[in-house]
């Protein structure tokens, strides 16, 4: 190769190295400064007082000692586990059911797919407002029809401390199944339907081919959406803030609501950060374990 030829060839080789960068550093600049800068500072906060006016004093383990005896964050710390428990299964087998409903060749399939969808791109705010009004105990027409079926006494939902967290699960649950169904419905185009013709060919019924195609195709996807559903269902806040504010009482104040409290209501940033610290282990931990026991099944 000619001395200019190689010229030639290393131009092109260094354009292309800056044009990669160009499109690359926006969305590294932007993850450095938005996200992991403040993870960083979080984790130095933690160990701190700071009232966000004036400089951060280190004190060391004090926020740790603090939180162990803190029992408004022990009772976060219990509603979100409850909330993330009930969450995530429910979630799970409702989208996997939609998916798999509407996975097949139905007239108007767009629509109820556009339909299911619909809550996920809906704003927070009124999604919160017409669910209140729905559960309302006074005039929602969820106790209505409860009162018509004959249950004497409907819950109170929201105004109750022993319904308003399963009040939550449920419209959390109606707002993103739209977009796991979504998540399903993709893997489900992976899965080779000659594997349904070979099973169709041994005479499986459908809950066998559910079972021995359907779900084994659908492991890498469940997985995904198992990792995600985990780690919105720890730091739920905007439908807690707007639908019951933590309320009432304690009965649905949850982690992230929780250092959103400490932080901007009472300017408490050190022991803010403490507990932000507990919750960003809680999900990676979690996140560990699920990783792990996914690679143990695929071994």
């Amino acid at each position: 190769m000619t001395v200019a030829g190689t010229s030639g060839v290393r131009r092109r080789s260094g354009r292309n190295t800056l044009l990669g960068w160009s499109f690359l550093l926006p969305n590294f600049l932007g993850f450095a400064v938005l996200t992991m800068v403040p993870v960083v500072l979080l984790f130095y906060y933690a160990f701190t007082t700071w009232d966000i006016f004036g400089g951060a004093e280190w004190t060391g383990l004090d926020n740790a000692r603090q939180l162990v005896h803190d029992a408004g964050f022990w009772t976060a710390m219990r509603n979100t586990l409850y909330y993330t428990a009930f969450h995530i299964p429910l979630t799970l087998v409702v989208s996997l059911g939609l998916a798999l409903l509407l996975n097949r060749r139905l007239r108007g399939v767009a629509f109820f797919r556009t339909v299911a969808f619909f809550p996920y791109i809906a704003s927070i705010v009124a999604v919160a407002q017409v669910w209140n009004m729905l559960f309302s105990p006074g005039y929602g027409p969820i106790d209505a029809v409860l009162r018509a079926v004959g249950v004497d006494n409907p819950p109170g939902w929201t105004t109750s401390a022993d319904w308003s967290m399963p009040a939550v699960i449920l419209v959390g649950t109606w707002r993103e199944m739209g977009y796991f169904m979504l998540i399903f419905l993709a893997g489900l185009q992976t899965v080779p339907g000659e594997l349904y013709e070979a099973a169709r060919v041994d005479g499986a019924g459908a809950w066998q081919r559910l079972r021995a195609v359907t779900l084994p195709g659908l492991r890498p996807t469940m997985f995904f959406v198992v990792v995600l559903l985990t780690v919105n269902s720890f730091k739920v806040l905007d439908l807690i803030l707007v639908m019951t504010n933590g309320g009432p009482g304690q009965s649905t104040l949850v982690l992230a609501q929780y250092v959103y409290r400490k932080g901007f209501e009472e300017n408490q940033f050190g022991y803010a950060s403490a507990v932000s610290m507990v919750l960003f282990l809680l999900c990676f931990l979690v996140t560990v374990v699920q990783f792990v026991v996914n690679r143990r099944r695929e071994a």
